[in-house]
This record gives C-alpha cells, structure tokens and sequence, in this order.
C-alpha cells in the first residue's frame, strides 16, 4: 500500500466516523427532544395516540423513557451501538403499532421503518462496542 493510498484510506474512515457522529447526534437529539419529551408533556397528539392504541397511557410514558434513553445512548460513545440496536427494536414494535393496532396508512410505516434502518445502521457498525459492552469478547476468550 502506497503512502498515499494509506492516507486516502485514513482520511475515508475520518470522515466516515464523523458522518457516523453526525448520524448518532441528530438521531440522539430527535430522539429525545421530538420524540420522548412530547409524550413526557402529555402532547395532545401522543396522549390521544396512545389512549387509541388502548394500553393505557403508562405506555405513553415508558415508550417516552425509552425514546429519551435510547437517544441519551446515542451520544454516549460507549453506549451508541446498544442504543441503536435497542431503538431499532423498539421502530420495530411502533411500525407493528402502526400498521395493526392503529390500523393507520401505510405512508405512516415510512417514519419507523426508517428510522429503525437508521438504527440497525449504527448498531451494525458499533457490534464491536456492543460486544465488548456486553462481554461478548470475554466468553470467546
């Protein structure tokens, strides 16, 4: 490998990792802040979505503390790749939400179905940190 093809690798991978942060930090902030907070207030748009969704609005609250965790995680360095593989779990059960409990459009599912990609994204490329995190490395010594 050339000086200068070890250069351009390293200045690919730079700009990947801030591409990455980028990523984590908008997603972390609109996490917390346009997603989490509003059911935290008791948005008229989330109270009234999840009195329809029927479990009862203590499943406002936890689907908000979740929301805020997974993007607080998301700006922690060694937390990120758990965060996105949590929250891309949890578009998991709002697209399952959308699409059968509040029986809504499809073009609903386009926000969850994004965003848990967005997340399964960071996660896949943070599997290392998750796997160090959970001890993963330790068991296969």
């Amino acid at each position: 490998m050339t000086t200068g093809t070890a250069l351009t690798a390293t200045i690919t991978r730079s700009r990947g990792r801030i591409a990455l942060w980028a990523l984590q930090i908008f997603l972390g902030l609109f996490m917390i802040i346009g997603s989490g907070a509003p059911k935290f207030f008791g948005e008229a748009t989330a109270v009234e979505m999840f009195t329809e969704i029927g479990a009862g609005q203590w499943f406002r609250f936890l689907v908000g503390a979740l929301e805020v965790a997974g993007g607080i995680g998301l700006l922690i360095p060694r937390l990120a790749g758990l965060a996105g593989a949590c929250l891309a779990a949890l578009m998991v059960g709002a697209l399952v939400t959308q699409v059968f409990i509040l029986d809504s459009a499809p073009v609903y599912a386009i926000t969850p179905i994004s965003l848990g990609v967005l997340f399964a994204l960071i996660a896949y490329v943070r599997r290392d940190d998750i796997r160090t995190l959970v001890g993963a490395d330790r068991v296969r010594g």
